[in-house]
């Protein structure tokens, strides 16, 4: 689909594409939220570490789940909810192109894969979404989906 027909698309569904702060601040909140559950989980954990190196062993060995966790979370709330709990915060949503609704469980599930690779490279992702004039991440257009105002 051209930035045209989705530009059209969005004028006939009234919508408008959220703002990049907006979305940093959503992604801020979402990472703060997963970062603090992780936390609150190994506290026991990171409490008996007694160096430096303890810590960053411990935090690197849940490194996977922590990965794992964060593709359930915004899998989940995406195909749900259509926004994670960041994005309700800050009023926005994603939807599917072709429905201009929440996205399908597939869907969501790619999104939040390839919000990690983009995370992985050094977040070059998120980088690219502030530089396309529909504000399309990685995972945008991995998942045929856009970020709107709620």
């Amino acid at each position: 689909m051209s930035q045209e027909e989705i530009e059209n698309l969005l004028n006939i569904e009234r919508l408008n594409l959220a703002s990049t702060s907006k979305r940093a601040t959503a992604f801020f909140l979402d990472e703060l939220l997963l970062s603090l559950l992780l936390v609150v989980a190994l506290w026991n954990s990171f409490a008996e570490a007694t160096t430096m190196e303890e810590l960053i062993n411990l935090s690197n060995s849940f490194a996977l789940d922590y990965i794992v966790l964060k593709i359930i979370y915004q899998g989940f709330f995406v195909y749900k909810y259509g926004a994670t709990l960041g994005k309700t915060a800050m009023r926005i949503r994603v939807v599917e192109l072709k429905t201009m609704s929440n996205p399908v469980l597939p869907s969501s599930i790619n999104r939040a894969i390839f919000r990690i690779v983009s995370e992985m490279f050094f977040y070059l992702g998120f980088l690219w979404g502030m530089l396309d004039p529909l504000k399309r991440a990685w995972h945008d257009l991995s998942a045929k989906t856009l970020v709107v105002e709620n």
